[in-house]
């Protein structure tokens, strides 16, 4: 017979509430009897029936997630990072990816939704807030990640974008550039926040963006980075005033970038210094390895988490959150300019 809450609660003479807790990693419930109600659970292969909890309480234990792209280092990261943490709750999570499409991840969103998560965590592709604003309809808690829109009030977790751009700008700077130029991302928050601390930086130096030293990559500035950034590269390479240093909306793009400077015979970071956004695992085996703004993705996965699961237990509205992670600059060789400290 397969094993119920009853049937292990009434082996062990406590209450069915007291099993549930353990299942839902209560605090109330002491170790010695956890550790006997797990360990009971255990010999009799017991699996959570996970639709008649959901009828009890009223939720489904899930955690729904969508993001542009998980192949990305960056989002892959903030995804183990949540699973980690709803994990340890008994949450299971749901994962997404719309591939920087609009439609499909309103696909996504709508399977998400029709599967009555508990709670949705969204890094969103749209350019308007439009499609959002219809979860609301359905009144499943919602958490934009990474990605947040101007006209839109809503919980948020994501680094500080404009703190990434003034960091990474104000290094070059410091390692004696002049002509410092950006390959900017798509119209999305994170590529504006970075673009207005790139501006921030170069005005508190009293220098200015050249004419051409700003290139666009267009839409998708994650998944096809690396061939944007060489695009991109290319352009400033043809100027004719040449950067000295480039500030890349990303890591892919600064690879990109990195590969056009060394096609066109130049070095990094003696005539050119790149400096990136991600602090992707490998940035430190490249060639000449990339320095990089770390954004922190544990972090914003677990606050993001953490957040998630407050409002999905949350029996009374809680007020919208704005979390935002501090970035920190790992300095490496391809920024590193000889005399420069």
């Amino acid at each position: 017979m397969v094993a119920r809450l009853k049937d292990i609660a009434q082996d062990l003479g406590l209450s069915v509430v007291t099993i549930s807790k353990v299942l839902r990693n209560h605090p109330d419930i002491g170790e010695a009897t956890r550790n006997r109600v797990l360990k009971r659970m255990k010999e009799l292969n017991y699996q959570p029936n996970f639709a008649a909890r959901s009828l009890i309480t009223g939720r489904t234990w899930t955690i729904g997630l969508v993001v542009p792209d998980l192949l990305h280092p960056f989002f892959a990261q903030i995804a183990k990072a949540i699973s980690l943490e709803v994990r340890k709750k008994g949450y299971s999570l749901f994962i997404s990816s719309s591939d920087e499409d609009p439609a499909l991840e309103q696909q996504e969103i709508a399977q998400l939704t029709a599967r009555r998560v508990d709670a949705l965590l969204i890094a969103s592709s749209q350019l308007t807030a439009e499609s959002l604003r219809q979860i609301e309809e359905h009144k499943i808690p919602c958490i934009l990640l990474d990605r947040q829109f101007r006209d839109f009030e809503s919980n948020f977790v994501g680094v500080d974008d404009q703190a990434v751009g003034e960091l990474a700008t104000t290094h070059l700077a410091e390692q004696g550039c002049r002509r410092i130029a950006h390959i900017r991302g798509p119209e999305v928050s994170t590529a504006l926040g970075r673009l207005d601390g790139y501006k921030q930086a170069l005005a508190s130096r009293r220098l200015a963006a050249l004419a051409g030293h700003i290139i666009s990559i267009g839409p998708s500035g994650d998944h096809t980075g690396d061939k944007a950034g060489y695009a991109a590269a290319v352009k400033l390479l043809a100027n004719k005033t040449r950067p000295d240093g480039i500030f890349c909306f990303n890591d892919p793009i600064a690879l990109g970038a990195m590969r056009a400077i060394f096609d066109a015979g130049l070095r990094v970071p003696e005539d050119i210094a790149v400096v990136g956004c991600g602090n992707l695992s490998y940035s430190d085996f490249l060639r000449v390895p990339l320095t990089s703004v770390d954004q922190n993705s544990k972090m914003i996965g677990k606050i993001a988490a953490t957040q998630a699961m407050k409002l999905a237990e949350s029996k009374t509205p809680v007020p919208l959150k704005k979390a935002l992670v501090a970035p920190h600059l790992v300095v490496r060789a391809s920024s590193l300019r000889a005399g420069q400290s």
